[in-house]
């Protein structure tokens, strides 16, 4: 008999019992007996609960980002200087901001709405807490020639109330001076100046790489001067483009000089244009003392020198701090000052960007959706009648002639219909403009390019090129057509050319019956030939000179609108995550990284010219539609990046999709 001790621990269940293992020494970690499933489940669960939180954090953020960027227009404004940031480009409507790209990091090119610089500008003419206007134009980018002198007329009705208008940047180019020669003090810094280019410059043509590399761009074409489809068709610049070119290049410089010299009289333009470096080679290589000794600029001085200027006229924030000036943001200004809606709605449907099928975010003319915003328009009953606010180069046809339908529909419904031009309404652009009862352009709008083209690229020669043919059957003429790697055949290329004829026969007529002269006539002025704004009022292809308020006024009058009336805009506003988006760009990081001086400012146009680029090659395997587009007047627009297009239809897209 075994004796048991106190330290013995008696076994419950007897002698028989199956024997429990007792942990090894180290073995502390007792284990799990959950099973393998219930693991994978509980895994899951967790990643859901993580990501939930993660979604929820985001949100909040998101919110905050959104509440504290946006302005408050319940804020009272405080007194002091109008501050106009141009940081970027000015546009007629600014761009839905891409999520993704914003997200990544990359550059987002900020985009001011031009209508918004200018009616802050003539409220502040009037306004008593305004005491000054300021202008930084140090990292300004440029915009349409017609939108910089709606800017500076504004700044000469603020300058007309005695108000001081000061322009600063470390240095001026083309664009930024045309605003601030309006301005009454022009500053620059010490390392900066004045260097005028002018329009005009080089674009690239591809055609000795395209036979190297052994593509065919298969063209159809109607018009001598549509030379947005030369650089795939010759090594350089046709003699009717370049007299084409040159023509109302000519006109837009002759129209910038009157503009400028009228501002600054005193100025010796002239001379220092004609010979920029003679004047800073007289001035010891300093490019602002010659651009102070010409009269182009008022003062030399860093920004702080500048803040302290404009603290004296119009408070200083901090008096221990004289470099801060009391300022009035824009944003702010502009959320405090609404436009005045009295009387009578006049509807404004803008048609801003390339002109694309189908629906398209805010800076792109989607067809759908532009014809959607006025017939939206047209069925308000409120409505006396539209106006059309065309900033385009074109595009699609179909797009085209979908706008065109609804204003027809809008016209059915006995509403006038007004078409206001702004920097470039050309090609697709002006196609959407033949209903009108009235046209108004700019002597500096670019429009006309009444022609049309369609363009499709095979790869036989490259295949060929690395030991690649193609071979088939064809019960038809048109089987397998296109046919991207064996060649496109003469049937296929009839019948692609005969379309393009036809939609520049139906172009040509509507512009005959719309302007209601011969067709011979219109034919002789087509051609895919540009124009500016002054030409083409002599050609008959535009009414007369005039702004967004002359064609409102214009449209009033056709409606027979008895006292006042305003404008109510049909479009698309950048949602509120974008606006937030656009918001997160100005941070100091941002701002840090944006083109200043001169070199800078090159160099940031030197990436507006790869923006070009990239946009010639979405023309060559994108295009997908028959086109009404003037890639040459896209020059005279800011190359800011657009987001993704619709999806294109009709004949030349059911062909390139064969490309895909």
């Amino acid at each position: 008999m075994t004796e048991t001790t106190a330290n013995t621990p008696k076994d419950p269940a007897g002698p028989w019992a199956i024997p429990v293992r007792r942990p090894l020494p180290g073995d502390d970690k007792p284990r799990s007996r959950t099973s393998f499933p219930r693991k994978v489940w509980n895994l899951l669960v967790g990643i859901k609960d993580a990501l939930a939180l993660i979604f929820l954090l985001l949100f909040f953020v998101a919110l905050f980002g959104l509440l504290a960027g946006r302005p408050n227009a319940g804020l009272p404004v405080s007194e002091g200087a109008l501050l106009i940031e141009l940081d970027g480009v000015v546009s007629e409507q600014p761009a839905e901001v891409d999520t993704f790209t914003a997200l990544s990091g990359s550059d987002q090119l900020k985009e001011i709405r031009v209508r918004d610089v200018v009616h802050s500008l003539e409220t502040a003419a009037n306004d008593k807490r305004v005491t000054s206007v300021v202008l930084d134009l140090d990292r300004f980018l440029g915009g349409g020639q017609v939108s910089l002198a709606e800017i500076g007329s504004a700044i000469d009705k603020v300058r007309a109330k005695k108000k001081p208008v000061l322009a600063f940047a470390t240095a001026y180019t083309t664009d930024s001076y045309q605003i601030a020669s309006h301005a009454s003090e022009v500053w620059a810094d010490s390392i900066g100046g004045v260097a005028i280019a002018g329009p005009g410059g080089s674009r690239l043509y591809y055609k000795g790489l395209m036979d190297r590399l052994g593509i065919t761009a298969n063209i159809y074409r109607v018009g001598t001067f549509k030379s947005a489809v030369e650089p795939f068709l010759r090594s350089d610049q046709s003699p009717e483009a370049k007299e084409a070119n040159l023509a109302y290049a000519s006109v837009l410089w002759e129209n910038w000089l009157t503009d400028v010299k009228k501002a600054r009289p005193a100025a010796k333009i002239d001379a220092y244009i004609a010979d920029t470096a003679g004047a800073v080679r007289a001035a010891g290589n300093d490019l602002s003392k010659a651009s102070l000794d010409a009269g182009l600029i008022d003062k030399l001085g860093s920004r702080m020198a500048f803040n302290t200027r404009v603290a004296e006229i119009s408070g200083a924030y901090d008096d221990s701090k004289p470099w801060e000036y009391n300022a009035i943001p824009l944003e702010n200004w502009v959320a405090a000052n609404p436009p005045e809606l009295k009387g009578s709605a006049i509807a404004v449907v803008p048609v801003v960007g390339e002109i694309v099928d189908g629906e398209a975010p805010t800076g792109i003319a989607g067809g759908t959706t532009v014809a959607q915003h006025i017939l939206d328009a047209a069925s308000d009953s409120s409505t006396k009648a539209i106006v059309l606010r065309v900033d385009s180069p074109g595009g699609s046809v179909l797009a085209s002639e979908e706008i065109r339908q609804a204003l027809l529909a809008a016209k059915a419904k006995k509403l006038p219909i007004v078409v206001s031009m702004a920097n470039v309404a050309a090609s697709g652009g002006y196609w959407v403009s033949t209903p009108a009862d009235r046209i108004f352009a700019e002597p500096e709008t670019i429009t006309g390019s009444i022609g049309v083209f369609g363009i499709l690229p095979s790869f036989d020669q490259a295949l060929a090129k690395i030991g690649v043919t193609a071979d088939g059957i064809a019960t038809t003429p048109l089987s397998g057509q296109p046919d991207v790697f064996g060649g496109v055949n003469d049937e296929f290329n009839a019948l692609a050319q005969a379309s393009v004829e036809d939609v520049y026969a139906r172009f040509t007529g509507l512009v005959a019956k719309s302007r209601k002269q011969s067709l011979e006539k219109v034919q002789a002025v087509a051609e895919g030939r540009v124009w500016a704004g002054g030409t083409a009022r002599q050609l008959g292809l535009v009414d007369q000179f005039g702004g967004l308020p002359d064609a409102l006024a214009a449209a009033a009058k056709l409606a027979k609108v008895d006292g006042d009336f305003h404008a109510k805009y049909y479009e698309d506003e950048p949602s509120a995550f974008s606006k937030m988006l656009a918001s997160w760009g100005k941070g100091e990081e941002e701002t840090a990284a944006a083109p200043r001086g001169w070199f800078g400012i090159a160099a940031m146009n030197r990436q507006l010219t790869e923006r070009r680029l990239m946009q010639d090659m979405a023309l060559l395997t994108q295009t997908g539609s028959v086109q009404a587009s003037c890639l040459d007047c896209r020059g005279y627009l800011p190359a800011v990046p657009r987001p993704g297009k619709a999806e294109a239809k009709g004949f030349f897209a059911m062909m390139a999709l064969l490309l895909k």
